[in-house]
């Protein structure tokens, strides 16, 4: 924008004098050139003020608006915001500066328009671009709780593909603003990149499946790094969430490959959510133990642990006549996820259960079978069968 003709006109024309400048020629003894650089001055000045009145009203209205907010993702956009401010009103302020310099308007057109037109359209765009990086900051650092590494390296990710988006956006609209191409090039231009874009989607079908279900599980979070997941028939801890893969270590040791389509697609079990564990097992005792010690039990079970910190008692109830055994259900939880922590509590209550069975001469059962046999013949005969029997072992 300049000042020519007393009216505010484009820098693409190339009016060489401007109202201001002629207002300072009046003056005695100042010439046309000092009057041009007069009046370069005064814009640069009057674009300064209006700039620093809009400054002073983010700085002080939005800004304390913004301290009075729990977030602090407000206070990161506006500090963006007056930074974009102070840039822009230097920039604008020399283009309005250089438009009254009668000698710099032969350049206006072919140079200093198209120059100051990308210039300010790369601004908004870098602006957009620190606002985007400052929202996927503020939304990592509010989400990572563990995985931290990995998280950023995603947002690291997500960043970089935002500013290309948005730079090759602001550099179509610097072509087209300053008629580097025309209406009907840009039509057929776009869509020779739409055909293309289509067909590199079909060939990077896969491969862009596994990018966008990466950012999927970003944002939605089934897992993160460290946490001990069930996927289909496999369980492991996860140990790399990358653009196309995820990497568990599996309890055998090994390490599984699984793509990000697959983990979006499909159900996962996560143990790291898991607040407390429900544990369930019975044991049986044997069918002679008295009806007095049987109603012990469920009592003598509670006891026990009554004496183990991260485990919390349910019930303990005689459930079944058993074929071998009398058979009793213990219900408990483990207050931990942990794997290995659930393994040592559960040794540590059949221990104290096999004690406090043996103190109480309580027998566990074991697979028995008994047989009875019964036979017909007479007395004398069974005992003949079993002298013959002693006489031939003789």
């Amino acid at each position: 924008m300049s000042l020519s003709d007393g009216n505010m006109t484009a820098p693409g024309n190339t009016t060489s004098t401007s109202p201001l400048t002629g207002i300072f020629q009046q003056i005695p003894g100042i010439n046309a050139g000092t009057a041009e650089i007069i009046a370069s001055i005064v814009l640069f000045a009057i674009v300064g003020v209006v700039g620093w009145t809009i400054y002073l009203v983010f700085n002080r209205y939005f800004s304390r608006w913004a301290e009075k907010t729990a977030t602090t993702l407000d206070d990161a956009i506006l500090d963006v915001v007056k930074s974009f401010i102070v840039v822009a009103v230097v920039i604008i302020g020399i283009e309005f500066a250089l438009s009254p310099l009668s000698f710099l308007q032969q350049y206006n057109a072919t140079i200093l328009h198209p120059t100051f037109t990308a210039i300010e359209i790369l601004l908004v765009a870098f602006a957009v671009t620190r606002i985007s990086n400052t929202v996927a900051d503020w939304y990592g650092d509010k989400h990572s709780e563990t995985g931290k590494n990995n998280n950023r390296h995603m947002l690291f990710i997500l960043k970089k593909v935002i500013q290309i988006v948005v730079f090759v956006i602001a550099f179509l609209v610097v072509i087209w603003a300053n008629g580097w191409i025309t209406n009907e090039n840009l039509t057929g231009a776009s869509l020779a990149v739409g055909a293309g874009g289509i067909a590199l989607a079909f060939a990077l079908q896969s491969t862009l499946s596994d990018f966008f279900s990466a950012f999927s599980i970003y944002f939605d979070r089934p897992f993160e790094i460290g946490d001990f997941i069930t996927v289909g028939e496999y369980s492991g801890t996860v140990t790399n969430i990358g653009v196309k893969s995820t990497r568990l270590k599996l309890l055998q040791g090994e390490e599984l490959i699984l793509s990000n389509k697959e983990l979006a697609t499909t159900s996962v079990r996560n143990f790291r959510k898991l607040e407390k564990r429900r544990v369930t097992f019975s044991i049986g005792v044997t069918y002679d133990t008295c009806s007095e010690k049987l109603k012990k039990i469920p009592f003598m079970v509670k006891d026990v642990f009554e004496n183990i910190e991260r485990a919390e008692f349910e019930r303990a109830s005689f459930t079944e006549f058993g074929d071998f055994s009398l058979k009793f259900l213990i219900v408990y939880y483990v207050k931990s996820s942990s794997w290995g922590e659930y393994l040592d509590i559960q040794q540590q209550v059949n221990l104290c259960i096999k004690e406090a069975f043996e103190l109480e001469k309580i027998e566990m059962a074991f697979p028995t079978s008994t047989i009875y046999l019964k036979s017909e013949a007479p007395k004398s005969v069974q005992l003949a069968e079993i002298s013959e029997y002693g006489k031939r072992k003789n």
